[in-house]
């Protein structure tokens, strides 16, 4: 009762200006709500013609949340090839052998970037034709280095990504800095499809782990291994350069030059985005194992080719990349893409790796099992057992019956009239052994041909594993198979008999 006698005593022209500020104040919050509304970048208003499903004449404006790490760029504005510049750490020392693998992947004319040599190298004038420019990297010496294990041409190697920025025009629309050794070989397709995902004036360091768990032990899992590339963003390459040397300078006892530039993202806050798709390949002998069961993204890069076998048999190694080359130019997005499907009248298993190769197994197997790489190649710590790898692997048994027969890419073409492509392989001819289970015997299919229609826009999608189907034929001693994308409610699924993770030796 007094706080209303108190109302009611204000005079009537103070009762109008509290009125007018009330007024005042509410109108200025919900103008500035609007415009925080308006002016977010996850939030966008949209008012096309949504309604109520209550009220068919009221229109409500529909509130969608924006990725800001994938901005919506119209078809003329997405980064191209022209937008990336190349930094590739070389030696004058190999590089006469490791220009080879650089030929196989540059594009001369549409590509971007610099060689950086630690001296002088020779080169013809063809060959300079078909490389990018060299340069030589700056002067070390007032850097200190303390690692008794490693090399000071670790500190010239990790300043590349600042001496490349420095060495491109700001305003000359670049967007991203992709850094490899003179033994990385890129995708360049699949690396635009990776870097699109992410808006370039961000701080993004993109790239991936070793495949030995002691090495990212020893190093870190936060690091990106510059042998299978690592991508960094305009906006983070600017902001490294600016500070890269006196980072550098703090950290002398490191032992390389990945390390060191992860040191230096560790001080502006930057974490690694990993991708599966770049490759290190801290491994030995045959990556036929990996490359077969790729995981269910884009393959990026390639790296330590000198210290693998040749991945195609019966070919030196810069020829087999070449091979896997062809396949590029008509499917680049399914490249090493594995589809896993079944004949399950033979009771047969059948794993696709589009590009590369086609395994034809006895039995039907689960494709949480075919999905796992086999054991073919040897951990960088060669006296590591299976438990040395960084991501789950299947142990490859010798028993005759469990045995896979191989067909490697012999050709690839684009079937007339249409978009769709037909790849053959052919088998890897081995010793076969006696299996004495009563079923179809896959030593009678000497080719399988795969027919796929290309999906340039397919990991523009929730990522997903492409379905495969075994067709009937009447082609002798051939395996025809059908690859895409998979149909509503299709599973890869077939009556199980039998686990290869369970077998012996």
């Amino acid at each position: 009762m007094k706080l209303k006698n108190k109302i009611s005593s204000i005079s009537p022209c103070n009762q109008r200006f509290i009125s007018s500020l009330l007024a005042l104040i509410s109108f200025t919050c919900l103008l500035y709500s609007f415009r925080f509304i308006l002016n977010s970048p996850c939030v966008l208003i949209n008012n096309s013609h949504n309604h109520n499903g209550n009220d068919p004449g009221r229109h409500v404006p529909v509130i969608e949340i924006r990725d800001v790490a994938r901005p919506n760029m119209t078809l003329d504005n997405r980064t191209t090839l022209d937008h990336i510049v190349f930094g590739i750490a070389a030696s004058s020392k190999f590089w006469p052998g490791r220009k080879e693998y650089v030929k196989t992947w540059w594009r001369p004319g549409r590509m971007r970037g610099v060689v950086w040599l630690d001296g002088p190298v020779k080169n013809t004038t063809a060959e300079n034709t078909l490389l990018p420019p060299m340069r030589f990297s700056g002067n070390t010496s007032s850097f200190e280095y303390r690692n008794r294990k490693g090399h000071r041409s670790a500190i010239r190697i990790s300043r590349i990504i600042s001496e490349t920025f420095r060495s491109t025009n700001a305003t000359d629309g670049v967007r991203w800095f992709v850094m490899g050794d003179d033994d990385t070989v890129f995708v360049p397709d699949n690396l635009l499809r990776v870097l699109r995902r992410y808006n370039h004036e961000g701080f993004w360091y993109i790239g991936s782990n070793s495949e030995s768990h002691v090495q990212n032990m020893e190093f870190s899992y936060n690091m990106a291994y510059g042998g299978g590339g690592f991508a960094v963003s305009y906006g983070l390459a600017k902001a490294v350069e600016r500070m890269q040397d006196a980072c550098i300078r703090r950290y002398p006892g490191l032992y390389g030059s990945d390390d060191r530039i992860q040191a230096c993202m560790a001080e502006l806050g930057v974490p690694l985005t990993r991708d599966l798709g770049f490759h290190q390949f801290d491994i030995y002998g045959n990556a036929f194992g990996l490359l077969a069961a790729h995981p269910v993204t884009p393959l990026v890069s390639l790296h330590h080719l000198d210290l693998i076998e040749p991945i195609f048999p019966n070919m030196t190694r810069v020829p087999a990349l070449r091979q896997l080359w062809v396949p590029q130019g008509y499917d680049s997005a399914a490249l090493m893409q594995q589809s896993i499907c079944y004949d399950p009248s033979r009771s047969w298993t059948v794993s696709v790796s589009w590009g590369y190769a086609v395994q034809l197994f006895r039995g039907i197997h689960p494709p949480r099992e075919m999905e796992l790489p086999g054991r073919t190649f040897l951990d960088w710590y060669k006296k590591s057992d299976n438990k040395g790898f960084s991501f789950n692997t299947r142990h490859v048994t010798r028993h005759a019956c469990y045995k896979p027969y191989v067909y490697f890419l012999s050709d690839v073409q684009r079937k007339s009239g249409n978009d769709t492509t037909v790849s053959q392989y052919v088998r890897h001819w081995e010793p076969d052994q006696p299996c004495k289970w009563k079923m179809a015997d896959p030593s009678r299919v000497e080719r399988v041909v795969v027919h796929k229609k290309p999906d340039p826009n397919m990991w523009d999608k929730a990522p997903r594993r492409n379905c495969c189907r075994v067709v009937r034929t009447n082609a002798k001693n051939t395996l025809e198979v059908n690859v895409g994308e998979c149909g509503e409610d299709e599973i890869i699924a077939a009556r199980v008999t039998v686990s290869l993770t369970e077998t012996g030796t």
